[in-house]
Order: C-alpha cells, then structure tokens, then sequence
C-alpha cells in the first residue's frame, strides 16, 4: 500500500522528502493526484511500512502546510484517497 504525506507549501513537501531520505526512508517527491483535490500540487510518497518511521520524522520538523497522510489505494480501476492520522 502507498502513503502519500500532502502539503499545501512545495518548499516544506521538498524539505520533508529530503529529511524522509536521511531517516532511511525510501519516498519520492510526486505530483499530487488531481483525484485528490488537495495540497499544493507536490506530495511525498513511500510505502505503508516506513509509516511509522516517516510519522517520526514528521514531527521533527516544523510543517505548518502539512495537510495529513492519505493511503492512496485503487477501487473498481480508480483512485481513492483516504486520510490517515494528522
């Protein structure tokens, strides 16, 4: 399963990526889904088991623009987003 950890700032998703990589976290920086309807167009993605640990990382910083985790999964062939935990 894929997590995605939306913005609303790309310079804070960019920030958040980096520091996900430092951490040992496997992420990419990607175009938010349009599907989703939210954040500032560029989102950090990784898989569902670094959560805790990019959860972690989180909280090191100081992320005003984060928005919530969101589980990008696909139903009947379409995304769906479902938020996480803040």
């Amino acid at each position: 399963m894929t997590i995605l950890a939306v913005f609303r700032s790309r310079a804070q998703c960019l920030d958040y990526a980096g520091r996900l990589f430092k951490y040992g976290v496997t992420a990419q920086t990607v175009p938010t889904p349009k599907e989703a309807k939210m954040g500032c167009g560029l989102c950090a993605k990784f898989d569902s088991t670094a959560f805790i640990r990019a959860r972690a990382v989180l909280s090191l910083g100081k992320y005003s623009s984060f928005k919530g985790f969101y589980r990008a999964d696909y139903q009947n062939g379409r995304p769906t987003f479902l938020p996480l935990t803040k």
